[in-house]
C-alpha cells in the first residue's frame, strides 16, 4: 500500500474526529453556559531506522537534502480542549436564574463526587433544595441551600444569598491553578482530569448576575465555516485514497503483466 494511502487515511480520521466536535458544539448551541471544545491537528513524523545513526556516518549520507526525504507526515489529533472564555449574558428576571462573569464555577453535588459548572439555571425541589437542571444540589457553605416555598430570594454579586432578609450563606465559586486540566462530564460539568495535579482555588476575579443566564459560547458561522472546511477536506483525502488504490491496480495489473 502506498504511503499516500496512508498519509489521506490519517488525514480523513483525523477530520471526521474534527466533524463530531463541531457538529457537538452545534447541537449546543443553546446550552445554558455550554464551552465549546476545540481540536488541534499536528504533523507526526515516520523515521527510518538509518535516521537515528550518528552524524559521522558520512558514508550512509554525505548531506541532508532539503527537504529531507525520509520523513512522511502523517495529520495526527494532538489535542481537545474546551474553549473557557465568556459567553453572552441573557436577562430572564428569574430570581434562580444566575449567571457567572469571569474566571469561575458553582460547585454542585453529584452522588458521592463534586462537580463544578457555569450553569445557573437553578430551580428548587419539593423540599426546597436548590438544585441544578439535572437534580444536583447546589452546594452553598458546603452544603445545600434550603429556601421556604414563596420565599424572596436575593443574590449579592459576591455569591451571597439572602433569603427573606436574612443572610443565607455565600456560593462555593471555585476555580483552578490551571484550568485547562480540566475535563468536561457531560454538556455543562467539569472537573480535574484524573492523574493532573490541577488544585482547586476560591476563585476571585468572578461576579455573580442574579436574573441573567450566561450563554454558550459557540459561534454558529465560525462553526457552520469549520463543517464546510471539514467536509471538503474529507472529500479530498476520500478522492486521495481512491487514485491511490486505481493506481496499485494498474500497477498489478498492467506494469507487472508479462509481455507477449
Amino acid at each position: 500500500m502506498r504511503d499516500s494511502t496512508y498519509s489521506a487515511l490519517f488525514g480523513a480520521l483525523s477530520n471526521e474526529m474534527r466533524m463530531a466536535s463541531i457538529a457537538n458544539n452545534l447541537a449546543n448551541v443553546n446550552t445554558t453556559a455550554y464551552k465549546k471544545d476545540q481540536m488541534a491537528f499536528h504533523d507526526t513524523f515516520t523515521r527510518f531506522a538509518h535516521d537515528y545513526l550518528v552524524d559521522s556516518k558520512t558514508f550512509i549520507r554525505d548531506k541532508d537534502v532539503f527537504p529531507q526525504g525520509h520523513i512522511m507526515a502523517k495529520a495526527r489529533l494532538s489535542d481537545q480542549q474546551t474553549d473557557f472564555s465568556q459567553g453572552s449574558l441573557q436577562k430572564t428576571g428569574n430570581p434562580l436564574d444566575v449567571a457567572l462573569t469571569g474566571e469561575g464555577f458553582f460547585k454542585v453535588q453529584a452522588g458521592d463526587e463534586v462537580l463544578y459548572t457555569r450553569a445557573g439555571n437553578f430551580l428548587v425541589d419539593s423540599a426546597g433544595t436548590m438544585m441544578t437542571q439535572d437534580g444536583n444540589p447546589v452546594l452553598v457553605d458546603g452544603g445545600p441551600a434550603i429556601i421556604p416555598p414563596g420565599a424572596n430570594v436575593n443574590i449579592d454579586q459576591a455569591g451571597g444569598l439572602t433569603i427573606n432578609g436574612e443572610p443565607a450563606g455565600s456560593f462555593d465559586l471555585v476555580t483552578f491553578d490551571n484550568i485547562g486540566l480540566m475535563e468536561k462530564i457531560g454538556s455543562n460539568y467539569y472537573r480535574p482530569k484524573e492523574g493532573e495535579n490541577g488544585a482547586e482555588i476560591e476563585a476571585t476575579d468572578v461576579t455573580v448576575q442574579q436574573g441573567f443566564l450566561e450563554k454558550g459560547n459557540v459561534e454558529v458561522v465560525t462553526e457552520m465555516v469549520g463543517m464546510i472546511e471539514t467536509q471538503r477536506a474529507f472529500t479530498l483525502y476520500s478522492k486521495m485514497i481512491q487514485s491511490s488504490d486505481e493506481m496499485d491496480k494498474k500497477l498489478i495489473t498492467q506494469v507487472g503483466r508479462p509481455s507477449v
